[in-house]
């Protein structure tokens, strides 16, 4: 028999990439042991599935498995045709998943990796659920940034590292692009009660940069390990704008600690999140076609 849960989030569907572990999964489990239903994604079957176990042992009550790797956009598409058929309504989408590469790969798509599954994913994955979510509105939409959006510059002519790579360079770049999209996203939909925020979760100890470690990495992080924050804390801001009642209204945002602080100067250039969209668009294939010469 199902149990009938009860919390602040009863009765609401959030659904977290990036639930397999780290940030995602403790975030997950913060938001099911406050009555909300789960839907959570992962790249690895066993692992989402273990996780989804794992989070509905520990007090969560529905908690639904989807596993998509969202480095190929066939993929993001399959997930949300997925999710919309067995999803009624979505009320939190947080764009968790994400990573560091530090060496240059390219997608199934012909893509920079770092910046196919940290931005396109997302921006691509949002956009496809975008009428679900405005049907269940009031809904939000949290994407997890970095305080590295503050290094960040979006380099239109060489967005995908071709001309010259850097594993730190394009993560900046993916995650200025993460505050770009949450703040262009906020202003398309101030008509609506869809709110987009995005956020910085802090120095927090998971596998990030496991897969292609940096040098940086492999020094100095063993050191700094105990001085991180533990995913559960790392989650807390994640947790607190996706459920926090007085956040139901509050849009176009950047929280870090769980409150509302400056993003960079250069994530409030509108000109250039509008020329990110679209770019988007195009290398997602959301654009539409025009008519006109």
């Amino acid at each position: 028999m199902e149990q009938i849960h009860s919390g602040p989030m009863a009765g609401r569907t959030v659904l977290v990439t990036g639930a397999t572990g780290g940030i995602g999964k403790a975030t997950a489990l913060g938001l099911a042991t406050m009555g909300a239903r789960l839907a959570i994604v992962g790249r690895d079957r066993g692992r989402t599935e273990g996780a989804a176990r794992e989070i509905r042992a520990a007090g969560g009550g529905q908690v639904d498995a989807f596993v998509a790797d969202l480095s190929a956009q066939s993929e993001v598409r399959r997930l949300a045709a997925e999710l919309l058929q067995s999803l009624s309504r979505i009320d939190v989408l947080i764009n968790n998943a994400g990573g560091y590469w530090h060496t240059r790969h390219v997608t199934a798509d012909g893509l920079e990796h770092t910046f196919a599954v940290n931005h396109l994913a997302p921006f691509l994955l949002t956009n496809l659920l975008l009428d679900r979510l405005k049907r269940s509105a009031p809904a939000r939409v949290v994407t997890v940034a970095s305080n590295v959006q503050s290094l960040g510059r979006i380099d239109f002519a060489d967005l995908q590292g071709e001309q010259s790579y850097s594993g730190g360079t394009a993560y900046n770049q993916s995650k200025l692009a993460n505050v770009l999209f949450s703040y262009e996203l906020a202003r398309r939909l101030r008509a609506t009660s869809v709110t987009a925020n995005a956020l910085h979760p802090g120095m927090v100890n998971t596998s990030w940069g496991a897969e292609d470690p940096a040098l940086f990495q492999r020094l100095v992080v063993p050191f700094i390990r105990p001085f991180m924050k533990t995913p559960a804390r790392g989650a807390a801001t994640s947790i607190h704008v996706a459920s926090a009642p007085e956040l139901e209204q509050v849009t176009g945002r950047y929280f870090a600690n769980g409150k509302p602080k400056r993003s960079s100067q250069r994530s409030y250039d509108e000109a250039a999140a509008a020329r990110l969209w679209q770019v988007s668009a195009d290398l997602v294939g959301l654009t539409a076609p025009t008519t006109s010469s």
